[in-house]
């Protein structure tokens, strides 16, 4: 008995020793030091994330090459990420023996793999050998130790391209498409041996000095006494030329720390500009981790003043302003763009400018909807690059063009079609939505008569007109600022297009046919095909029935009151699927991290939490925001619920953390939600902080009992960007219980009826 108490008082005392420890670990912790790029890269049902490894917003990017996570198989080491999670060019590796032993992109067994932002390192187990990486913007440096006998090789392939070594350099290109090529310029520290080229059909071929095709290798064979070899190597969307001046401008020698510490800096610099103080490590690293995932996109594809733009196929000198592109709007206006505007003001600036100049690149005049290196490849469905625009002019943002903005945002609605997935011109889905006000939907087994409709992403009527009615109060709001008023007027009329699909016997917007008839017996949990996309989006009729950004309060009048509509948000986070899960997710594989009917897994469900605060219950707000963070955003490998996309998601968890999330991209204001930390310093672009302090802070006491703003009492669920931007104090008073009268005395404003 003595035995055992004795042992649990060496246990406890070990416990408390591991737990000052970690205490007095975090207090020497940099920002960037809490990140970690392996959250979420398992994922429930589709992909989530990946651990990026790359400096913020830059070109060069990479992520290990591998089927997923789980698995023990690198495909070759990565040498660069073109379009964000898809496509990556080149592929590298180190490998012992004989030339039979070699193949273009082999398959390596690995463990021990470190991945941090600015760093990579891996051991190659079965070729014993150690990596390790760092990448600067457009160059980086690999280091290769080999620990055992025999012929040291380094591979390097490519794809679809060609490749060739001549006076110590191996260089060449990867097609990305047509009019799009990657280039490579790489040196190694020590000359080779010997150099030998790969063929389409593994064949070696010795005495050639280039080879191309479809997966095609160059082997640089290296002496037996070579222990360690550095590897640097610079890319290029417009030459190979201009792919070893990158190298030669940022990397010099082969110094993997060097180029890391660097990396390391530019990442505490730009994670640095939000402080959070809590006394839970795990939340510190879900906040930082996601706070560096709105920092993966768009890239700078800038180089020396000069960049390939893939919408006109030339090189452009960039007049002193980086250009960016890789941006999945329709997740990224929600949150990533409204977050930038206030940490990266003139990268954001920067960014809006290159969305015009793609515009006007592309011949078409209309904004790209997903822009990529490759040029735009129109995903999804709407318009949301306006909503970016106005949202950064609303507050203050004015290094890009205004006038070309509305006017390419106008012609991407009214010239280019609605269809989903399309950049085709308007057609007859068009013209039906400018007369009638909605997208007509078929009825269960009418067949496609419109000329571009994919099979597979289908109309999307629902999603379209919801979708685009916000999109044209973003072109109200801009016209009326450039006194455009007729144009103003118009477009406001048309903002409230969502009224013609609302269902008032069943309060859904619904589908209706081209008759002007509602699609009889919908049932909002599962009807619509796959993806629901016959009539909705990725989401069921649970998610879209709250797809009214711009003007909540009108929504609140369609349920009958704010009491309805507070009744109907409580509703869909307890309806059960109705059916086993692995049946739900066969057709609705985008609706993980269920909740009841709310899925947390993807974008349009974002704000939802949010629209408590409009119906007068703030409370339910804090309650709903703290539950969803803690239910499925962790720091694990299953720590995201679904889709990452780039920011889209993680910017979310970085405002609800802090406490206040952008309801309305377009309105400058914020909704106060529920403070994870005790007290969070955002460093504004223009110079000023802005403080939001958790009184009584743990991690039980979600529901805020008072405020006060700059020393006045605060009993608003909400505060403008005006506020925010002079900088100040937002201070919560926390409790475990709600205080269900704080926060009533003022809905948030709503876009159509708000005074800005």
């Amino acid at each position: 008995m003595r035995h055992k108490i004795t042992s649990s008082i060496l246990l406890a005392a070990i416990l408390a020793s591991a737990s000052c420890t970690q205490q007095n670990d975090d207090r020497d912790l940099t920002p960037v030091d809490y990140v970690n790029p392996g959250m979420g890269s398992i994922s429930h049902l589709l992909m989530p994330a990946f651990p990026t490894i790359q400096l913020p917003n830059s070109m060069l990017r990479v992520y290990p090459n591998r089927a997923d996570a789980t698995g023990d198989r690198l495909f070759g080491l990565p040498v660069i990420v073109t379009n964000h999670r898809e496509t990556w060019a080149f592929s590298i590796a180190p490998v012992t023996g004989s030339t039979d032993d070699i193949a273009p992109i082999p398959a390596l067994s690995y463990d021990n793999e470190a991945v941090k932002p600015y760093r990579y390192d891996v051991y190659l187990d079965e070729a014993d050998i150690d990596v390790s990486f760092a990448p600067s913007h457009q160059s980086a440096v690999y280091r290769f130790d080999y620990n055992g006998d025999g012929t040291r090789w380094m591979v390097f392939a490519t794809r679809s391209g060609r490749l060739q070594y001549s006076d110590g350099v191996l260089s060449g290109y990867q097609s990305l498409t047509d009019r799009t090529k990657v280039y490579v310029s790489l040196k190694t520290e020590q000359a080779p041996a010997d150099v030998v080229m790969i063929d389409n059909d593994g064949n070696v071929i010795a005495d050639a000095t280039d080879i191309e095709g479809d997966t095609v290798a160059v082997a640089l064979q290296f002496a037996e006494d070579v222990e360690s070899l550095g590897v640097a190597y610079g890319v290029s969307l417009i030459s190979e030329e201009q792919a070893a001046a990158n190298l030669n401008r940022e990397i010099q020698g082969y110094d993997v720390a060097a180029v890391a510490d660097e990396g390391r800096r530019a990442w505490n610099d730009r994670l640095g500009t939000i402080e959070a103080k809590g006394d839970d490590h795990d939340a510190l690293t879900v906040f930082y981790t996601s706070l560096y995932r709105c920092f993966e996109r768009p890239v700078c594809i800038s180089e020396d003043g000069r960049y390939f733009s893939a919408y006109d196929g030339q090189v452009h000198d960039d007049g002193g302003r980086p250009f960016y592109t890789d941006d999945w709007l329709w997740d990224t206006y929600r949150a990533t763009h409204p977050l930038r505007v206030l940490i990266d003001s003139d990268g954001e600036s920067d960014m809006l400018n290159s969305l015009i100049l793609m515009a006007e690149q592309s011949g078409k005049g209309w904004l790209p909807t997903f822009p990529e290196v490759t040029g735009d490849t129109h995903r999804m469905n709407s318009n949301h690059g306006v909503a970016t625009i106005l949202d950064a002019h609303v507050k203050g943002l004015t290094g890009f063009d205004l006038a070309k903005g509305y006017e390419y945002s106008r012609r991407a609605i009214e010239e280019k079609t609605l269809i989903p997935w399309s950049d085709r011109q308007a057609g007859w889905l068009d013209d039906f939505y400018k007369k009638h006000g909605y997208i007509p939907a078929l009825r269960p087994g009418e067949k496609e008569t419109v000329e571009g409709v994919s099979i597979w992403e289908k109309r999307q009527p629902i999603a379209v007109t919801l979708g685009t009615a916000y999109d044209e109060w973003c072109l109200s709001q801009l016209a009326g600022q450039l006194g455009k008023d007729d144009d103003a007027a118009y477009y406001a009329k048309r903002a409230l297009n969502y009224r013609n699909v609302f269902n008032p016997a069943t309060k859904f917007f619904h589908p209706k046919d081209k008759d002007g008839q509602f699609i009889p017996g919908i049932d909002y949990r599962y009807d619509g095909g796959l993806g629901a996309r016959d009539y909705y989006d990725e989401n069921n009729g649970w998610i879209y029935r709250w797809d009214v950004q711009h003007n909540i309060a009108d929504l609140i009048s369609l349920y009958g009151g704010a009491e309805h509509f507070a009744s109907a948000l409580d509703s869909m986070f307890n309806v059960p699927l109705g059916m086993s899960k692995w049946a739900f997710y066969s057709f609705l594989p985008d609706h993980t991290g269920n909740v009841g009917m709310y899925s947390m897994a993807n974008e349009p469900s974002l704000h939802i939490p949010y629209l408590y605060n409009y119906a007068g219950k703030p409370y339910m707000t804090q309650k709903r925001v703290r539950t969803l963070l803690g239910q499925w955003f962790r720091n694990d490998l299953m720590g995201l619920p679904g889709d990452e996309d780039g920011g889209g998601m993680s910017a979310f968890v970085v405002f609800s953390m802090m406490g206040f999330y952008p309801v309305t991209p377009g309105l400058p204001i914020y909704n106060i939600g529920s403070p994870v930390f005790s007290d969070v310093k955002v460093h504004l672009s223009n110079g000023n902080t802005f403080e939001i302090v958790a009184e009584d802070y743990s991690p039980d006491n979600k529901y805020i009992q008072s405020a006060e703003l700059n020393g006045v009492a605060w009993d608003k669920p909400w505060f403008t960007h005006d506020q925010l931007a002079a900088g100040g104090k937002l201070v919560v008073k926390m409790g475990p219980k709600p205080n269900k009268s704080w926060g009533t005395s003022s809905v948030p404003p709503s876009g159509m009826n708000s005074d800005k």
